[in-house]
């Protein structure tokens, strides 16, 4: 008879689709009698019944397949939170030849509530669209979070500490202005770090936190290329274009509108016929139906890419721009625009470094 043995380790503890369950103590045994079988513990805590799945890897985390079906115990729908929950997976039963084989495990736990969304932020859930201006090209956009305004002065001013902006609009729920992509940038990071989230943003290999970053990071248009973007953190960063343009479209991939929010201009945007020489405050004119606010008009909003077009290239998954040029994207048209260029579909670009009176931006993260 063959020798069996394995070793079993414990990578980690995952909760499921919407991170609201939290698993703790997890670990795992292979018992010393002739069963072999596997005992897994952990607890969770969450208020609801949950849906917990086993997964294994026999390939030290590469691939999570390895078959497990011969599981009881606290596994499956209907378990309740709590301590001390307990599976048994009897491996020999399924896989009487195996030998030698160290696994890694993962027990994933889902509540199937709704995803917690952030304070003023709305949900943008993924789906597949057709941008008309980019024949023969399908994208495909994970969900994600985007905030239902503009960054106001006042919040850009409590992470910075400053609030560049003057004479066409002042005061702490005006939008803020004359910022640059780089300030967006370091915005983003900054406002993470003192809420306690993971950076999104790092410049070459000084890390994340701006603190760290090396004199004059900002001061060269050239240096926009050295920053990257960690799109599997949770802290907060600039939506790409087409994120931002399908949040626009209040997330309807067959929108009919021209702006963001509906075909009356003067309802949902403060664009040159009616914004009087100034920028306005948040918020003071119609949200579209996904709930944002002055996609259209106020001010030009930063985005992250490096604008390029994306023609006939097929099916393109949460697409991030080109990976080299000159500028930055923006969208959104402003408050000096004539109307047609405040449609959610126009866009423009500028230099990292540039700032002007019609310039800022909004923030969107990962969904959870």
């Amino acid at each position: 008879m063959k020798k069996q043995w394995m070793c079993f380790f414990v990578l980690a503890a995952y909760a499921g689709l919407y991170c609201a369950p939290v698993i703790t103590n997890l670990t795992a045994a292979q018992r010393s009698d002739t069963s072999k079988k596997v005992d897994i513990f952990y607890d969770v805590a969450d208020n609801f019944p949950l849906t917990v799945t086993l997964q294994v890897s026999a390939d030290n985390g590469a691939t999570w397949t390895y078959p497990c079906v011969l599981v009881t115990g606290d596994i499956g729908s209907n378990i309740s939170p709590g301590g001390g929950k307990h599976i048994v997976w009897d491996v020999l039963a399924e896989h009487p030849n195996i030998s030698g084989t160290q696994f890694k495990f993962k027990v994933l736990a889902d509540d199937g509530q709704p995803p917690p969304i952030p304070d003023n932020f709305v949900l943008v859930p993924g789906n597949s669209i057709h941008f008309s201006f980019w024949s023969g090209t399908t994208v495909v956009l994970s969900s994600f979070y985007i905030d239902k305004y503009e960054i106001t002065q006042s919040e850009f001013q409590s992470v910075m500490g400053v609030n560049p902006s003057h004479n066409y609009g002042v005061g702490g729920n005006f939008p803020v202005y004359y910022v640059t992509w780089f300030k967006a940038i370091e915005y983003c990071n900054r406002r993470s770090l003192q809420e306690g989230e993971t950076p999104c943003y790092s410049y070459g290999s000084c890390g994340t936190n701006p603190d760290n970053w090396p004199a004059g990071w900002n001061t060269s248009n050239a240096n926009h290329t050295n920053i990257s973007c960690n799109w599997n953190a949770n802290g907060y960063r600039l939506p790409t274009e087409c994120e931002w343009m399908f949040a626009a479209m209040a997330a309807n991939p067959y929108c009919g509108y021209s702006y963001s929010g509906g075909n009356d201009v003067n309802a949902v945007a403060w664009y040159s016929g009616n914004a009087g020489g100034t920028t306005h405050l948040v918020a003071t004119k119609a949200p579209n139906g996904l709930g944002t606010y002055d996609q259209s008009g106020n001010i030009m909003e930063w985005t992250w890419d490096i604008p390029c077009g994306y023609y006939n290239m097929g099916t393109v998954y949460d697409p991030h721009g080109a990976t080299s040029g000159t500028s930055r994207g923006m969208h959104g048209g402003d408050w000096s625009d004539p109307s047609p260029y405040c449609a959610w579909f126009t866009f423009c670009s500028g230099e990292p470094m540039c700032s002007l009176n019609w310039i800022g931006f909004r923030i969107c993260r990962k969904c959870l």
